[in-house]
């Protein structure tokens, strides 16, 4: 079906059960939806309107991406997993499954998403106020986030920071930082890291 909003790059692969196009419940000011070259769209999942994708876009199954975004290139997002509106991404950003990227989110380039990660915008849930006040954390370039990590509003994670499995991020964490617990605290730096199979580079060679 033509869609007079969609600008759609060549070398789409897409399953036979995915929405492209879908409008959004909420008022937008611009409708048009635009994705670059090369995007792979696996079944289940739905694309809103109102949002602009690079090019190489890749997701897995019932994945959803509502409007107001603005992803770069090189954009991996694998099953279950949810880019709620008004969210900035930049080039190669990889989001595992089963993930929530709540609204006003800021995730830079190359970042890395485990499964579960969880993002929160909302400081005080049910306050008459709380359109006024949502932001999501803004994540650094590069940097990781371990398996079921939920970050808190505003918080900010470094570039090339290291967050472990199941920490509760409430506060900022700086760049180069090895952080975890609940809440997380820093407790290295990214280049004290050693690899514990016996390989004798650094796990982050690319660290400073």
């Amino acid at each position: 079906m033509k869609n007079k909003f969609l600008q759609i790059g060549k070398g789409l692969i897409k399953d036979d059960d995915v929405s492209i196009g879908y409008k959004p419940g909420r008022a937008v000011k611009d409708l048009k939806l635009v994705i670059g070259d090369n995007a792979a769209i696996r079944r289940g999942s739905v694309i809103y309107l109102g949002t602009t994708i690079g090019n190489n876009l890749e997701t897995g199954h019932n994945v959803v991406l509502r409007e107001e975004n603005e992803i770069g290139d090189k954009f991996s997002i694998w099953n279950n997993s949810t880019v709620d509106y008004g969210c900035k991404i930049g080039d190669g950003v990889k989001i595992h499954c089963n993930c929530y990227i709540a609204q006003f989110s800021i995730i830079e380039d190359g970042a890395f998403l485990a499964p579960g990660v969880t993002f929160a915008n909302d400081m005080h849930p049910g306050c008459c106020y709380f359109r006024e006040c949502m932001k999501g954390p803004h994540i650094g370039r590069g940097a990781v986030l371990g398996v079921n990590v939920t970050v808190l509003p505003y918080v900010k994670i470094g570039a090339r920071a290291f967050i472990g499995a199941g920490s509760v991020v409430t506060r900022d964490i700086p760049p180069d930082s090895v952080a975890y617990g609940n809440p997380a605290r820093v407790v290295k730096k990214i280049t004290q890291l050693v690899c514990t199979k016996g390989f004798t580079d650094k796990p982050y060679p690319g660290s400073n």
